[in-house]
């Protein structure tokens, strides 16, 4: 199948080891226990998108009420920074960067390997960064141009009627709401990637294998360095339960795989997907309960800054205001 095939010094094809498009391979207990697995992470995290999400909920209740929903987006958290002395061309001009190389990285591996490199899943996380970053700069230069737009007027904002400033924000849009998903998803999705990549699978293969090049470094390691350098600058928020949308990440590529099995036997993209081993149910669980550090590590790290920041900077950081 010449979609899937490509220099092996690029990428790791292990040997098949049973056929996957026969009933006794999913019929069993390992598939039934994996697809609990799948399903129940699954059925959990709509619970929680249902339950806390803000674009749910009534857009009436804009005023007072706003702190206490959890997934209640504003606005100008797509565009704004995290300090008020830092203007937003800077987070502009960063996100431009970002996107201009992660999208040339992602042309320079389809051009060097084909279309297969989509098969794995740190594919589908880069490709899912970069989305971010080509959304943020647009965000950005919206919001750059709304602050030109400001200065230049020098004008305060007035309610229309009354003629008295007004302490209200702009709840975001439904692409705002989106933006901050794809945020809050490529966070874990990163660490998760890059995590296994470097200390499960890397330290197994041998050289003859696979050996790590420019293109495969760069896909492994600048994805969760740019995120982590954007989170540094932003002042988007960071609600515990869109932990739900990194779930359905990565039940979807699961699915996705199990599907494309079904129909084509073909090797696995990775070990521990493979349905044949006993102890399959063990790794689908093992990488599930990694989803729960993966997202921590990203949760510290807004926490964290968030509070330094408010006491460094109470007078001039964007948060707890």
């Amino acid at each position: 199948m010449s979609f899937l095939s490509w220099p092996s010094s690029h990428s790791w094809q292990p040997t098949m080891s049973s056929d996957t498009t026969t009933l006794s391979y999913w019929l069993n207990w390992r598939f039934l226990f994996c697809a609990l697995w799948i399903l129940g992470s699954m059925a959990l995290a709509f619970f929680l998108i249902f339950k806390y999400e803000g674009f749910n909920k009534s857009r009436s209740n804009s005023g007072e009420n706003e702190g206490e929903e959890a997934g209640l987006l504003h606005e100008d958290e797509a565009w704004n920074t995290c300090l008020e002395g830092i203007h937003p061309s800077w987070l502009l001009i960063y996100r431009v960067i970002c996107f201009i190389v992660l999208l040339a990285l992602i042309i320079a591996s389809v051009a060097a390997d084909g279309g297969a490199i989509f098969y794995f899943y740190t594919q589908w996380t880069f490709t899912l960064v970069t989305l971010y970053f080509g959304m943020g700069s647009y965000f950005s230069l919206y919001g750059c141009s709304l602050e030109q737009n400001k200065f230049g007027s020098n004008t305060l904002n007035l309610d229309a009627e009354v003629g008295i400033p007004t302490h209200h924000r702009k709840i975001a849009s439904l692409w705002g709401y989106v933006f901050q998903i794809i945020f809050q998803t490529c966070a874990g999705a990163v660490v998760l990637t890059d995590s296994v990549f470097w200390f499960i699978l890397y330290p197994l293969l041998t050289s003859k294998d696979y050996s790590v090049d420019f293109l495969i470094f760069c896909m492994h390691s600048l994805n969760a360095l740019f995120l982590l350098g954007d989170t540094s600058l932003n002042c988007m928020r960071f609600p515990m339960f869109r932990f739900a949308y990194f779930v359905l990440w990565t039940a979807t590529f699961v699915i996705f795989q199990w599907i494309i099995h079904v129909c084509v036997s073909l090797w696995w993209p990775y070990p521990f997907l493979d349905l044949s081993s006993s102890y399959a149910p063990l790794w689908y669980l093992a990488v599930a309960l990694m989803h729960f550090p993966c997202y921590g590590v990203f949760v510290l790290i807004v926490r964290v800054k968030q509070l330094w920041l408010s006491r460094s900077f109470p007078d001039s950081s964007r948060f707890e205001r």
